[in-house]
């Protein structure tokens, strides 16, 4: 990666919640089945690899680190969006409920970037303070989310592991 690439890990969390927040705005404005389908595939990829990347290096680095209560409402947090993309990945805009599990969705994504995001006590200002090495993580996070898109755009979003509740059936 060049240097001018580096990003340090939160860096890298929060443009991938801008790129969703993107995405979510192009699907409001998507007309016909097909667009839909599209840029709902993208924004379940995308949030389908953020997750995996936080759940594997970013959040077991902060444990003991933030507040345990916010770390585990993350993960609760990211169980509920997981159940959703596997629902919309299963579905499609010809679907009676397709756009209200989008919208549903991004309103998940919304809150919990706020609490990610919070500016004084949110887990990245808690990350930040603990003193993590943010730029090592971010080299691990680029590396780890660079496998996952080419690995999920090659063989399709994996069905969702969860972390928080027994395997409920999607």
């Amino acid at each position: 990666m060049a240097e001018s690439m580096k990003r340090d890990a939160i860096a890298l969390l929060k443009a991938d919640h801008r790129t969703v927040e993107e995405l979510f705005e192009r699907f409001e404005k998507a007309s016909g089945t097909e667009r839909k389908r599209k840029v709902a595939e993208e924004i379940c990829l995308e949030l389908s690899v953020h997750a995996e990347i936080e759940e594997e290096i970013f959040y077991p680095a902060c444990e003991g680190k933030v507040d345990e209560d916010l770390l585990k409402e993350a993960y609760v947090e990211h169980d509920g969006a997981k159940v959703l993309i596997a629902e919309i990945m299963n579905g499609g805009p010809s679907d009676d409920y397709y756009d209200a599990k989008v919208k549903v969705l991004q309103e998940e994504i919304e809150h919990h970037v706020e609490e990610e995001e919070k500016r004084l006590d949110g887990l990245f200002a808690q990350a930040r303070n603990a003193e993590l090495d943010l730029d090592s993580l971010g080299e691990e996070l680029a590396a780890r989310k660079s496998e996952l898109t080419e690995q999920f755009k090659a063989g399709g979003i994996p069905t969702p592991r969860l972390t928080t509740m027994d395997e409920v059936s999607v």
